[in-house]
């Protein structure tokens, strides 16, 4: 048996309008749609889309933020038993958050602007461990460090900081709590590129010194292949495909995952013009029946418009493509 430290099976999150135009009632969306997969203990979990296709609302159902509306969550700390976090109540819950943290996008909102450095990362401990004074002070001046702040800046405000410093804030605060699991959502994107590869190492070497395991969110997919062990492609709800990263980037098996790794810029002229007279697989309306890339696809069919795809096992990849390892 594997050793997942989270194990997510037929996870759903539906969202659904009571009130609409004329009288008609909206359709249900479905955020995230019949999702599956395991998050193994140490490794960099991946999870990559485009804006709208899932990823965020599927971190928030894993952390409880959102109650999914069907399917199980199950966390398993180190000796302790499995716990489905879809089920927990919140006494619980605010015990497992010490175990599962968030890394959010946007430092700049996640930080309450008017609150200190040693309270914006140590009231959690002041919750959790009834920790003041000096013996917080010293705690939080020990987190700094470990994501290369210096210890004098606790009483300054986040203000002062620039966009990585504060980010760097933000990871502090999530590890207060000596966590097993840190989802980091996006947590790169809003940073310059030399910022970005600080911030990465930093969580690469926090990772190996504190024995972590991440679920990193993304749409970048430079920055996926430089951090993730494993890879799941989500597009409109639903995982597509989901494999090691060296796979899905050598050999894609769900043309979405190509069309992903098609609009990642090229520096070489010469491959930029060979990839110009290639039809974007992005191109068109998505579809509402069958499989939902379709009418987006230039391999579709009517099989394809007409009945939705099963789940596949190619090798070590998993994906849901009628014609995976066809085309």
């Amino acid at each position: 048996m594997s050793d997942a430290i989270l194990r997510v099976s037929n996870l759903d999150m539906h969202f659904g309008a009571t009130d609409g135009w004329f009288g008609k009632t909206p359709p249900t969306v479905r955020a995230v749609d019949d999702v599956s997969f395991e998050v193994l203990r140490g490794e960099t979990f991946g999870i990559v889309g485009e804006s709208g296709s899932g990823k965020t609302t599927l971190g928030r159902c894993i952390i409880r933020t959102h109650t999914p509306t069907g399917g199980t969550v199950e966390f398993r700390g180190k000796g302790a038993e499995p716990v489905d976090l879809t089920a927990s109540g919140p006494e619980q819950l605010r015990t497992v958050w010490r175990s599962i943290r968030m890394i959010f996008q946007d430092p700049q909102s996640s930080l309450n602007p008017r609150l200190p450095v040693i309270e914006l990362v140590g009231q959690v401990l002041r919750k959790t461990e009834g920790l003041r004074g000096k013996e917080l002070a010293d705690r939080v001046a020990d987190l700094l460090f470990r994501v290369g702040l210096r210890p004098e800046i606790l009483h300054r405000y986040p203000g002062a900081f620039s966009g990585g410093q504060r980010q760097r804030l933000g990871i502090a605060r999530a590890l207060a709590t000596n966590p097993e699991l840190v989802i980091a959502d996006e947590s790169v994107s809003a940073l310059d590129v030399s910022i970005q590869a600080q911030t990465l190492n930093l969580l690469q070497d926090l990772q190996e010194s504190l024995n972590l395991t991440y679920i990193f969110i993304a749409h970048d997919l430079a920055v996926v292949e430089h951090i993730c062990d494993r890879v799941a492609v989500m597009y409109r709800g639903q995982i597509v495909e989901l494999a090691e990263t060296g796979e899905i980037f050598e050999r894609p098996r769900h043309p979405y995952s190509r069309a992903l790794l098609n609009a990642v810029p090229i520096p070489d002229p010469r491959l930029r013009k060979e990839r110009r007279g290639r039809k974007s697989l992005t191109d068109g309306d998505v579809t509402v029946r069958g499989c939902r890339f379709a009418s987006r696809c230039s391999h579709a069919t009517d099989l394809c418009r007409s009945e939705a795809p099963p789940r596949k096992r190619i090798g070590q990849t998993d994906v849901l493509c009628h014609f995976a390892g066809e085309v």
